[in-house]
Formats: structure tokens, sequence, C-alpha cells
């Protein structure tokens, strides 16, 4: 490994937190899921679906994301959006410094709706990493 690469902050302990794929016909997709695979539908918009998955990890339920895919998609292969991991609250500051140690470019994003705090990174393909925790400290708001 690069020596750049390693950092003297230790990493936080993770758990997958949900998949995400772009889709074409967001209404047969969200339909499959439901009906074929029986997952539990959290949330539906015209350009989005979350399932429940399981339980998940610290508060952070394991999901199953739905996006529509846009025109500008189309470039991308496959249907991949981002691998999203669960943290523990307590190491979220501590994972953003140690990532940003690394020289990595840190997005962070408040999920209000459910009550999710995110960091976001590439990786050197292009490839979108979420490091999400459960917060209940953010007012939980349906609109945002």
């Amino acid at each position: 490994m690069n020596e750049a690469m390693r950092a003297d902050i230790p990493a936080a302990e993770k758990r997958l937190g949900e998949v995400a794929l772009r889709v074409k016909d967001m209404e047969l997709m969200t339909e499959f899921y439901q009906t074929a695979i029986q997952l539990t539908l959290m949330r539906k918009e015209p350009h989005m679906a979350f399932f429940k998955i399981a339980g998940g990890f610290k508060g952070h339920t394991s999901i199953l994301a739905l996006f529509k895919r846009r025109m500008g998609d189309i470039d991308q292969n496959g249907s991949f959006d981002h691998i999203a991991l669960s943290i523990d609250l307590s190491q979220y500051e501590s994972e953003k410094q140690r990532l940003e140690n690394l020289g990595l470019t840190v997005e962070t994003a408040q999920h209000n709706w459910v009550q999710w705090r995110s960091l976001y990174v590439t990786d050197p393909e292009g490839n979108r990493i979420e490091f999400v925790c459960f917060d209940p400290s953010i007012p939980q708001n349906f609109d945002s």
C-alpha cells in the first residue's frame, strides 16, 4: 500500500448500510422489490424508492435504494450508484478526519427524514462510497 494511504487514526467499525441502484423503470422495479422480493417500502418518490432490508447497525437501517436513471447517467456502465457503509455516530468526526488525512475530498450530508449523517468519498475509479450513521439528535423531518 502506498505510504500516503496510511493514517494514524484507527478506522471506524463498518457494516453494509445500503445498496443503491440506478433504474430505468421506477414503477416496475419498485413493484418487483415489494412483491417478488417482499422488501418493506420505506419511502417512495417519482425519482427514488427506499426499501428496508434489515435492522442494520447502530440505528442505521440496512436498505436497498432505487434511483431513477437520468439522461446524464447513460455514459455510466451498469446500474451501480454507490455503496454505503454504516458507522457508529461516535466515530463520525474521527472517520471524517481520517479520510481527509488520506487526502480524500469528503462531502457531508444530513438526511433528516431518517436521521442520518453521511460522509461521501470517491474511489480512484470514481465510484462513490458513503459512510453513514444514525443520529437521534437530528430533528426528523419527512419533507427533507
